[in-house]
């Protein structure tokens, strides 16, 4: 069974992004696609990066199960909200944490936002820096506007078959790219 990691990186108190981590966490589940965890980074509470997790003399155990759970992952699924148009600090320092975890790891991107644009900006700067990190970016993401409406606290949609339809376009791809990759990797 492939495993896939969900990555929800807000620690902010009221948090709305929480809300696409849990969705996709239950749609994957429900249409039996993936094994699937949301690693949720306001459980780890990293400290403010300093070095490479490889480079650390004294890792904390949220750092090793972190970076445990990414390097067994076949592929994994950012959410990141739009914070004055850019993504939020806790993911840039997860990110880095990291190194030869991330090598050609297929990723897809979730953005979120309070308004219209659905995270435009916060996926356009994030894209640079995986790259970057030698991730293999699924070339589809998934926006979704107006956060607060379109799924509810526990992660339901209020427009299941719309958000469904956006959902299985970008894990058909994460998906193929996972099979692609195991593929050359015999």
């Amino acid at each position: 069974m492939v495993n896939i990691s969900i990555i929800s990186p807000s620690v902010r108190k009221g948090r709305l992004s929480h809300r696409a981590a849990l969705y996709l966490h239950n749609y994957i589940q429900e249409n039996r696609l993936a094994c699937s965890e949301i690693l949720d980074l306001d459980h780890y509470r990293f400290p403010l990066f300093d070095e490479r997790l490889r480079y650390q003399e004294s890792p904390s155990s949220e750092m090793l199960d972190f970076a445990e759970k990414v390097r067994n992952s076949d592929g994994v699924i950012i959410i990141s909200p739009e914070y004055n148009g850019g993504y939020p600090a806790s993911l840039k320092n997860a990110i880095d944490l990291l190194y030869d975890e991330w090598q050609r790891k297929p990723v897809g991107l979730v953005s979120v936002s309070d308004g219209i644009f659905g995270g435009t900006q916060a996926v356009t700067s994030l894209q640079f820096v995986l790259w970057k990190i030698g991730v293999w970016l699924v070339p589809v993401s998934f926006r979704i506007p107006y956060i607060n409406k379109a799924l509810d606290e526990n992660g339901v949609p209020a427009d299941k078959e719309t958000i469904d339809t956006r959902a299985r376009i970008l894990t058909d791809e994460l998906l193929w790219c996972i099979k692609a990759r195991k593929a050359v990797t015999k």
